[in-house]
């Protein structure tokens, strides 16, 4: 498996916990905290150094691409 899918795959179990226990609808929920979520780490990934890209198995162009895409999209 590449980095890129370790990370959406370790990203997309934190999101389902995460959607759990709150006083809102299970779905909106689920849906605003995956929103921040992808938000947050995509804004991270466009601060990372190459050799913290390549610790987790990045290019600088993967994470450009990753980063600059908007939160509402997968």
């Amino acid at each position: 498996m590449s980095g890129m899918s370790d990370v959406r795959l370790a990203l997309h179990g934190q999101e389902l916990e995460a959607g759990q226990g709150s006083t809102m609808s299970a779905t909106t929920s689920s849906r605003w905290t995956l929103f921040w979520r992808r938000s947050h780490t995509r804004k991270a990934l466009l601060d990372m150094s190459v050799e913290q890209l390549r610790d987790i198995g990045l290019t600088a162009e993967q994470a450009r691409r990753e980063g600059v895409k908007p939160f509402w999209r997968g």
